[in-house]
């Protein structure tokens, strides 16, 4: 069916119940919820929805996008209201506007920025546990900041993906990344001292940032040291995915920026 109008929304989600942003045959996803919430204020089959990419399961976005096509002409703050209405209490629609119909949200220049929450030591209050992931052992915080500067600019990305594709492309570019204090997400039930991973670039691998994350992980613990995760992003790699990813809970998606 061909549609006639096309909009961009931006939403929250909160993504710990659910098996990802992909549907799939008997797993409760954050696409089917979209699409079911918006079927009690649309008719049927006068809508088409696309996300803006895909999330692991459990995983959170502070900032995502929606595309919306119908043949609808919507009041977009009417709308929004009547969507947060209808949407559980796991998701928040922010904004919508109308973009060209030719606008293609999958291919359209993006900068994402993720974010992975996580403390050592003593272990966290549960209700902790579907925001951030604790390590029960010391970690060297200082190495693995250096650590996080090693993956910064153009690299070979073999060893932080699983399930490639043949036409998948390793060669990436990270714009930044870094390990600090969390100072973004808090709760009075949050350990005193916690940290985030921020991670900021245009595109990224199946599990790349857990990936990444687990290697320092190990580095914070001692078990590898800087060397390794530099040769692990030279072009000589032995290409075998790292076998260590870090629990999806503490990643967020925070923040996406798109060119219109």
């Amino acid at each position: 069916m061909k549609y006639s109008v096309s909009y961009l929304i931006s939403l929250q989600f909160f993504g710990f119940r659910f098996s990802g942003w992909q549907k799939q045959t008997n797993a409760k996803t954050l696409h089917d919820i979209v699409d079911k919430s918006l079927s009690f204020i649309m008719e049927e089959g006068s809508y088409k929805t696309i996300g803006v990419g895909r999330t692991d399961a459990k995983v959170s976005a502070n900032s995502y996008y929606l595309q919306l096509f119908t043949n609808e002409i919507l009041e977009e703050e009417a709308f929004i209201k009547t969507l947060n209405l209808n949407f559980p209490p796991d998701f928040r629609a922010i904004s919508m506007q109308e973009v060209a119909r030719s606008f293609n949200i999958i291919k359209a220049d993006k900068i994402k920025e993720y974010h992975y929450y996580f403390s050592f030591g003593e272990k966290n209050h549960p209700f902790a546990a579907p925001f951030m992931v604790n390590i029960d052992t010391f970690l060297d915080i200082d190495v693995m900041k250096k650590g996080a500067k090693l993956f910064e600019g153009e690299h070979y990305f073999h060893k932080y993906c699983t399930k490639p594709s043949e036409k998948t492309i390793f060669k990436r570019v990270i714009d930044t990344c870094e390990i600090v204090e969390n100072d973004i997400l808090v709760a009075n039930f949050f350990p005193e001292k916690s940290y985030v991973f921020k991670v900021k670039g245009k595109g990224f691998l199946r599990y790349q940032i857990r990936l990444m994350m687990a290697t320092l992980f190990e580095l914070g613990k001692g078990n590898i040291d800087l060397q390794f995760i530099e040769a692990s992003l030279k072009e000589d790699n032995d290409r075998l995915f790292m076998r260590n990813n870090a629990p999806s809970s503490g990643l967020q998606l925070y923040n996406i920026k798109l060119k219109l």
